[in-house]
């Protein structure tokens, strides 16, 4: 039997430092739990070397591309201040992923 995956999805823009903590203190808390997780900060290091504006269009398309092919999305606090991570969820919506927010027990 295989992992269960997981996608995070919150807020970064405005963030100190676009909220890297968070996602990566989540990222750790659900390996913890038995989750593959993807985290989209793994996203912008595989298109590291591309001009800022396109760097985000590529990794936005390749995250809402990657979504419904996982188990379940992760819901950072302050997710819906966030534009990318509303979208993300209605994604996973649409593709019946189990949702799971920050805080909120299961």
């Amino acid at each position: 039997m295989s992992k269960k995956t997981v996608y995070i999805a919150g807020p970064m823009a405005g963030y100190p430092h676009d909220n890297i903590e968070a996602f990566d203190a989540a990222e750790s808390k659900l390996r913890r739990e038995g989750w593959e997780v993807v985290n989209p900060l793994d996203f912008a290091a595989a298109f590291g070397d591309a001009p800022e504006g396109k760097l985000l269009d590529a990794c936005c398309a390749a995250e809402i591309a990657a979504i419904p092919f996982l188990d379940a999305i992760y819901l950072l606090k302050g997710w819906k201040d966030s534009k990318g991570a509303k979208r993300e969820l209605l994604v996973a919506l649409q593709h019946d992923l189990v949702v799971l927010v920050e805080g909120e027990e299961p």
